[in-house]
């Protein structure tokens, strides 16, 4: 075996282990209750988050790490067909 089959096999043990572990540690089906949730942000959302309208609170608050790799992501998207679809200046 050369040395990049075994840093491939490495690799995808470490993140086979990895999923293994998250799926374990995962809640069971549909806990917490979608309802307690939803009361949850209306009752607490001035007081956490500081804002007005609820889903300000859940878009930048509560899931700002899902917002911030969504935006990372159509950022990624754009850039790449920007890139593509580019023309070079021949001279």
């Amino acid at each position: 075996m050369n040395q990049r089959t075994i840093a491939a096999s490495v690799f995808f043990i470490i993140v086979a282990i990895f999923f293994i572990l998250a799926a374990w540690s995962m809640r069971p089906f549909g806990a917490p209750d979608q309802s307690a949730m939803d009361d949850y942000i209306i009752q607490n959302t001035q007081e956490e988050a500081g804002a007005n309208n609820g889903v300000t609170s859940v878009v930048f608050d509560y899931r700002g790490f899902d917002t911030l790799g969504e935006a990372t992501i159509l950022f990624t998207a754009v850039a790449g067909v920007i890139m593509i679809l580019r023309r070079e200046k021949h001279e």
